[in-house]
């Protein structure tokens, strides 16, 4: 071997040792060492996400997901309000359209019936995005949306996506795509403050999602991208185009699927959303509606708390045509009267008002005040005034029910005779009584269609004697009147002593009208929600026989008087109408009750100061007194006349009464007495005048009455005399006589 091969030789052996024993850095990166060192990461990876998924529990939906608003709608199904933090009302999947399901999966995840809930690839971008602070990640499938917004938070964080990812996993193995699906649409963000797709049906179509078509569906599911940027009522001329954009690619995407026809696809136009509007508050009448509403819920067997958690859809019985009609009627003849702001005085004013079908009890519109901001406590269900003369028409039924005879052993009906002197001593009594009439006038002896005409107190004073306070006041309870204060048994309770709200008065009125059936008067129609079984309790009462039908109606026909001649000749129109006036002690409240054959209404005013407390109504909405006559039976003609249709103002009476019964007054209120006919059913009195007459009582009386303290009587009093005049709609200062020991 020459010296050449040997050095070949030499160089071949270094290369080979060399290639054996690698020096430095190389002896640390091998292949063999980069490929077991990626398996043991990629094991170690697992075996911590499995960890992970071990220690990461479902959680409770957190608690905005479930918050839910309450929506309150006329009868008519228009939205009156809604009530609640978060505009939402969840719905089952089964009431959204199938082809507007199919616009959401197309719009967010295509494969979203087929895959396990994850988007892996998207998430690491997501995950890559955070961590280098490029901002929201993309990529998410729609369990995973749901998850974010169901569970979890819109943090954007590394923690919460890996939650994220591990909680969607286990959400896709335990429930229904259905039910995720739903979850997603109920839960998303919208805009214009509307959370769930039924709130944004409404907020962008004023339709519920039931009723949405798929041109429709397919802008709420791209609105999911951007819901400011593509709200077409503020989007710019590029959001426009966004939206036009994300709107075809959504249903391009249904085409793709299989979900849309392609020629039904071509021939779909843009549906442009309508313009946003402010959701109603609660001032106004809106506010009054919702507490009545909300209270009948409870006394119907659904606590506070359950409605407070929201998710209700709450029908009234409000008749929208009619509510704005009784709101007009007040502000042309009360509020436009009145200088609120200039006027201590005027400011005391309060009305309130109730109006009730008196078929089905339903309450087609109430007044609660001013506006519910202003003045929370509701005018039209607060029972701490006395409802005056409107309760003599109650202690006539009961002495009609129960056949109670006067003094001289006469049957009480429309044509017997009573002594209407005023301030004359009951007979019959252990608690002495003896009011004033109005401006201390003697009527003599008069027959109680008079009486009731004039609403002679004195007349009804005795009469209470003589069918007894006690059986009175049963008959009152029967009729829908609520025990409270003022209710001891004892003469001056024939002047309406108690405490009533124009919602009680208007139901024992409709029970009346409905031939004495009891109408118990109800503001809810239907309350439905999506997640609580059952149905509501049926309001108790409605439908019992309270009084018989012939004391009813021999009621009816001397009610109908009032308005025909006596003292509520304000309240007639072109229908026939009964009611009845009433002033309370010191003019702290003032009444119309009335009806037609298909309307019942009570109409009240209340003096209140600003601290809560009864002032007299003299010298605030007209010069002297506010009797019930007056603004009450202005406003309830006004609002009957708007209310009715042709057909329901010419409706008629069918009355069966005592035989001889009559709604005009005597010819001379100074006949002898007679005894009462036997009782033989007839219709009743023919159709109250079509045209108003032209004698209308005056507001002002000739005499102011003044406050008058009233004292618990003791076991012996007697009564001292009164120093003010009684009103012949009312109690007067003697309403609850001052008693001593």
């Amino acid at each position: 071997m020459g010296r050449a091969d040997e050095r070949q030789a030499r160089q071949r052996g270094a290369r080979r040792a060399k290639k054996a024993k690698p020096t430095g850095i190389r002896r640390f990166f091998t292949w063999r060492k980069l490929l077991g060192t990626f398996f043991g990461l990629c094991l170690l990876v697992m075996g911590a996400f499995f960890v992970i998924y071990l220690m990461v529990p479902v959680p409770t939906a957190n608690a905005q997901a479930e918050m839910q608003s309450n929506v309150y709608k006329f009868s008519n199904g228009k939205i009156l309000t809604r009530t609640g933090k978060i505009n939402r009302e969840i719905v089952p999947l089964e009431k959204i359209p199938k082809d507007v399901q199919y616009a959401f999966v197309a719009a967010e995840n295509k494969t979203f019936f087929k895959d396990s809930g994850v988007d892996f690839k998207g998430t690491a971008r997501g995950l890559m995005n955070t961590l280098t602070g490029k901002g929201k990640q993309g990529g998410s499938t729609i369990t995973q949306q749901y998850v974010k917004n169901y569970y979890l938070n819109q943090d954007q964080t590394v923690t919460r996506k890996l939650k994220e990812l591990v909680i969607s996993l286990k959400v896709d193995q335990n429930k229904e795509k259905s039910e995720i699906l739903a979850g997603y649409m109920n839960t998303s963000y919208y805009g214009r403050n509307a959370y769930g797709i039924q709130a944004a049906a409404q907020a962008y179509y004023r339709k519920d999602a039931q009723n949405l078509n798929v041109a429709e569906g397919a802008y709420l599911a791209a609105l999911l991208q951007a819901p400011s940027q593509y709200d077409w009522a503020v989007a710019s001329d590029t959001g426009k185009k966004l939206a036009k954009e994300r709107w075809d690619y959504v249903l391009d995407n249904m085409v793709e699927e299989d979900w849309l026809d392609s020629g039904k696809r071509a021939g779909l136009k843009f549906p442009v959303p309508k313009v946003p509007r402010a959701a109603p508050g609660m001032g106004g009448q809106i506010g009054y509606l919702v507490d009545a509403a909300n209270a009948e819920l409870e006394r119907r067997g659904i606590s506070e708390e359950e409605i407070k958690a929201g998710g209700w859809t709450i029908t009234l019985n409000i008749d929208e045509k009619r509510q704005k009609a009784l709101v007009k009627a007040v502000d042309k003849q009360l509020e436009t009267k009145l200088e609120r702001e200039k006027d201590k005085r005027d400011a005391t004013v309060q009305a309130g008002a109730t109006s009730v079908d008196p078929k089905t009890g339903h309450v087609v519109a109430l007044y609660g005040g001013k506006g519910a901001t202003e003045h929370w406590l509701s005018n039209a269900t607060r029972r701490d005034y006395q409802p005056a003369s409107t309760f003599k028409p109650v202690v006539l039924a009961s002495a009609l029910e129960n056949g109670a005879e006067t003094q001289d052993g006469l049957k009480i009906g429309l044509n017997t005779k009573y002594d209407g002197t005023s301030k004359r001593p009951v007979e019959g009594s252990d608690v002495p009584f003896a009011p004033e009439n109005e401006d201390d006038r003697d009527y003599g002896m008069v027959s109680v269609q008079r009486a009731t005409n004039s609403s002679i107190n004195s007349v009804f004073a005795q009469m209470i004697v003589d069918v007894t306070p006690a059986k009175a006041k049963k008959t009152a309870l029967a009729m829908g009147m609520k025990e409270g204060k003022g209710w001891p048994e004892q003469p001056a309770m024939s002047l309406g002593t108690m405490g009533a709200s124009t919602w009680d008065m208007a139901g024992v009125y409709a029970t009346f009208d409905n031939h004495g059936k009891k109408v118990a008067p109800a503001i809810v129609k239907s309350a439905e929600h999506q997640v609580r079984d059952g149905t509501l309790d049926k309001p108790e009462g409605h439908g019992d026989q309270a009084i018989s039908r012939e004391a009813a109606d021999t009621t009816t026909a001397a009610m109908t008087g009032v308005v025909k001649s006596g003292s509520g000749t304000n309240a007639a129109g072109d229908y026939q109408a009964a009611g009845k006036t009433g002033t309370s002690e010191n003019n702290r409240s003032a009444w119309f009750v009335g009806y037609t054959p298909e309307l019942v209404t009570a109409v009240a005013l209340f003096g209140e100061d600003p601290k809560g407390g009864q002032v007299t109504l003299t010298d605030t909405v007209n010069e002297g007194r506010a009797n019930g006559g007056g603004v009450p039976a202005k406003i309830w003609q006004q609002y009957t006349t708007g209310a009715l249709d042709d057909e329901a103002a010419a409706a008629e009476f069918d009355l069966e009464v005592e035989e001889g019964a009559t709604a005009d007054p005597d010819p001379s209120p100074t006949d002898t007495p007679s005894q009462t006919p036997s009782k033989t059913p007839s219709k009743g009195p023919t159709k109250t005048p079509t045209k108003k007459p032209t004698k209308t009582p005056t507001d002002k009386p000739t005499r102011t009455p003044t406050d008058e303290p009233t004292q618990t009587p003791t076991d012996t009093p007697t009564i001292t005399p009164p120093t003010d005049p009684g009103d012949g709609d009312s109690g007067g200062p003697n309403a609850n006589p001052v008693i001593k020991p």
